[in-house]
């Protein structure tokens, strides 16, 4: 793992031991920053369900203001502190439960939201920050989840701007 572009360029990430972090390939993130590469630089964004901390270790580094991340994990919240450290960002790290969070964070301008696929975490996040309406206007969610997760329908101001699938993964862009 390494950040892509930006003030911390090619810096490598460490990576998470075991099975229970599953880090975004660079490929992956490669595609989700070139598809809101617009929407990164001076942003409040919320990386949630962090865990090694590199989707919004890539948007520190691409310029956003402002980067909180959050994870419910103890060796997830000193990975992205380790990786924040490497780089020479410093952000808000949090070990809180994720959906809980929500409740309390205030607006963001973009949030990944890469939960265990195993879970059904990506549709009750995006269910909650729709009804608590924590993302500003004209901001993007990137969902990251398996292939054959099916996105719950959104209500309005909320739509579904794109999916894109890369092997098993799926990319789901939404926003109001």
């Amino acid at each position: 793992m390494r950040v892509i572009t930006g003030t911390a360029k090619g810096r490598r990430l460490k990576e998470p031991k075991g099975t229970d972090v599953r880090p975004t390939s660079d490929m992956v993130k490669e595609s989700v920053f070139n598809i809101i590469h617009n929407d990164v630089e001076g942003r409040r964004v919320l990386d949630l369900f962090a865990g090694s901390g590199q989707l919004g270790i890539e948007a520190l580094s691409r310029g956003a203001a402002e980067v909180v991340f959050i994870d419910r994990s103890a060796a997830a919240v000193k990975l992205v502190k380790e990786n924040l450290a490497r780089c020479g960002f410093t952000a808000r790290v949090e070990q809180t439960e994720s959906l809980s969070f929500l409740e309390r964070c205030g607006r963001f301008d973009l949030i990944f939201l890469d939960p265990p696929y195993d879970t059904k975490l990506v549709n009750a996040a995006l269910q909650k920050i729709q009804n608590i309406d924590i993302l500003t206007d004209g901001g993007i969610i990137v969902c990251e989840s398996c292939r054959e997760t099916a996105i719950s329908p959104l209500t309005e101001p909320y739509r579904v701007f794109s999916e894109r699938n890369y092997g098993k993964i799926k990319i789901t862009v939404c926003g109001k």
